[in-house]
């Protein structure tokens, strides 16, 4: 239970469940994944999924969650700490349509491509996100 009286966490990030199965069924080729928000430039601002330990993160990295697709591993989202500043009132969910995605990111060979909807949080997600920080 949390300083708010009941167990319902905030998450800054979600997955739906086409995107869930895609991202199984990669996962089955390509070993455990993670994602990286994109921040523009030659990708565009899509979510990118590469195998765990093909694209590093440091410091200049935010851990925004982890996705929990059915698999024994969750599945960590990241971005970079100057996106995150200006997207932190936001919450991600990463779905799936038809199309080709990013020749570094592993969905690009399936004729489908993961992309981001996003909403603003209300306030009483922000603040809690905050109190929980």
């Amino acid at each position: 239970m949390d300083a708010h009286g009941d167990d319902t966490t905030v998450e800054r990030v979600a997955v739906t469940d086409r995107a869930a199965a895609l991202i199984r069924e990669l996962t089955t080729d390509h070993g455990p994944l993670m994602f990286h928000q994109s921040g523009g430039c030659c990708d565009g601002s899509s979510p990118m999924c590469y195998p765990v330990g093909e694209f590093r993160t440091g410091a200049s990295d935010v851990r925004l969650g982890d996705l929990d697709v059915g698999l024994s591993d969750p599945v960590p989202v990241w971005m970079s700490r100057s996106q995150f500043e200006l997207w932190s009132h936001t919450h991600l969910t990463i779905d799936v349509v038809p199309g080709r995605g990013s020749g570094f990111s592993v969905e690009a060979p399936t004729g489908q491509r993961f992309l981001i909807r996003s909403r603003l949080m209300s306030e009483e997600e922000s603040a809690r996100l905050e109190n929980e920080g």
